[in-house]
């Protein structure tokens, strides 16, 4: 049991480690499982951004989220921390934070957020979720956000 707790934290501080980095879209794939029943979801509200509150489904479809996110945000100064590995449920929960930019309006913003990660028998990322603050996200959107300990 030790040794599935250690290879569950390090596949999620991996996956992790190259998304704060930004590396490319082909490396934080290959983090991914290849079955059709992968999927990415950012809860929220649909109508707030268009990666929020809908299932990124199957291989194509997580290529799809990374690309909407990338098309619409950028940010810097990415950590994570705490991760919590719940071995029996093949899961890692992580709580990140990071200030984000939303691209269009140049509005930026500081988050803290959280994943729960789910994998597969060879640590590959079966289901990614994040909650995080979509009500800055769509501020930032609409050039809406005050300048009340945001950039």
């Amino acid at each position: 049991m030790p040794e599935r707790r250690e290879s569950l934290l390090i596949a999620a501080q991996g996956f992790c480690n190259a998304f704060a980095t930004q590396s490319d879209l082909s490396t934080i794939l290959a983090h991914f499982s290849s079955s059709a029943e992968v999927l990415a979801f950012e809860h929220g509200l649909p109508r707030l951004a268009p990666f929020l509150g809908r299932p990124f489904k199957g291989p194509d479809a997580i290529k799809d989220y990374f690309s909407v996110v990338a098309e619409h945000l950028s940010y810097r100064d990415m950590r994570f921390e705490e991760f919590v590995v719940d071995v029996e449920a093949s899961k890692v929960s992580a709580r990140g934070r990071a200030t984000f930019t939303w691209k269009s309006t140049g509005q930026s913003w500081d988050e803290i957020f959280a994943y729960i990660l789910s994998f597969d028998g060879h640590d590959k990322v079966k289901t990614y979720e994040i909650w995080a603050d979509s009500g800055a996200a769509y501020l930032a959107r609409t050039g809406q956000l005050t300048d009340q300990g945001q950039t």
